[in-house]
């Protein structure tokens, strides 16, 4: 079993990957990025690495013996990030989103085609374990053809937008909420098997901030719809500004034996409803279903990261594909897939609203 040696960019949202990664047995953590020298430095001494490990300079970052970058730096960087870790004979773990742009979805597809080395963006919201159990349940066809489905994500982060004293914007100013949909999409069409291929959009506006109209990322509310390959309908709520707390991040799937739900307090109490429960009374109530983003049966190791167990998971799958030669799960196509309705929705909620077709990307 192959140890890989991993080049981290980006230690604010990368710290917490350092911490799966470093507890993860097949990797060694061999190098880190940032140009605020003051977290290199603390991350640096937190997990022994040498000065020499610890880099400024994205190009001499790439220099250093490394297998895999993972690039978990601000989004408007990960085309070129990207695409220079792959021409640079590096495997690479990209941060969702993969770019702000299809042209740049374009570039980062042409170089995993040209350079043959791996792909996979970490879309982690696929790797929740009730995601997983989810899975099982659909494969197994207990929810028939699934015909429509839902997702909110609703996460007041305008601490991460503005600096209310400064009066400074941070990068996550410019983005628009549709932009940040694959927590949203990655899940569901993960569990439909299936791709988007029309998109519209709505938004609501700038009610809660109108001083920061000029901002996109203070847009209130942002609605897609998507059209899929099979016949099905998506609808997604995405919102940075909209004071719900704690965060919603909610899924509903419908098909035609059933659906299943996750819940819209803590998000770990959903439902369930199949045919199957439907034998004693047509009209039987759903029934409930800890939904739960942590793997009671997971190794230790699996929870040293953020977001449940997701992370583990994904990493290991990530691994295993490189190991085995083969295209990880959300590789390069399906990056793209999760990443560009949300783009074309945009342009959609700008514009008339109307449908626009989603370019898919193929091999």
């Amino acid at each position: 079993m192959k140890t890989w040696n991993v080049g981290i960019v980006g230690l604010r949202r990368g710290r917490g990957f350092v911490s799966v990664f470093a507890a993860h047995p097949r990797v060694n953590v061999t190098a880190l990025c940032d140009l605020d020298q003051g977290t290199l430095s603390d991350l640096g001494e937190a997990f022994s690495l040498p000065d020499s490990a610890l880099y400024t300079d994205y190009d001499q970052f790439l220099d250093a013996q490394t297998d895999i970058i993972m690039v978990a730096t601000p989004i408007r960087f990960h085309a070129d990030m990207t695409v220079n870790a792959l021409q640079a004979g590096k495997h690479v773990l990209c941060e969702q989103t993969a770019a702000y742009t299809v042209p740049d979805c374009e570039r980062i597809v042409d170089a995993v085609k040209q350079t043959g080395q791996g792909y996979m963006m970490a879309e982690n919201y696929c790797y929740f374990h009730y995601i997983r159990q989810w899975r099982e349940i659909i494969n197994q066809g207990k929810l028939g053809t699934i015909f429509h489905a839902e997702a909110e994500y609703i996460h007041e982060i305008e601490h991460l937008l503005v600096d209310e004293q400064s009066g400074s914007f941070f990068w996550r100013h410019e983005r628009p909420p549709i932009w940040y949909c694959a927590h949203c999409l990655g899940p569901l069409l993960t569990l439909m098997d299936d791709r988007i291929v029309a998109a519209s959009g709505s938004s609501a506006g700038f009610h809660k901030r109108p001083e920061y109209s000029d901002h996109l990322g203070f847009l209130d509310m942002e609605i897609g719809l998507f059209r899929t390959q099979k016949g099905a309908l998506i609808k997604i709520a995405r919102s940075q500004v909209a004071p719900r707390y704690p965060h919603l991040v909610y899924y509903t799937l419908y098909g035609t034996k059933g659906y299943v739900e996750n819940g819209r307090g803590d998000g770990t109490e959903g439902r369930i409803w199949t045919e199957d429960h439907a034998k004693d009374a047509e009209h039987r109530p759903a029934e409930p279903m800890h939904c739960t983003t942590v793997d009671p049966d997971a190794p230790d190791d699996a929870k040293h990261g953020g977001h449940g167990t997701s992370e583990y998971y994904m990493i290991r799958e990530f691994l295993d594909a490189l190991e085995a030669n083969v295209r990880p799960p959300i590789d390069v196509i399906r990056s793209m897939d999760f990443t560009v309705p949300g783009i074309i929705a945009h342009e959609s909620a700008m514009s008339d609203g109307n449908w626009r077709e989603v370019p898919l990307f193929e091999w």
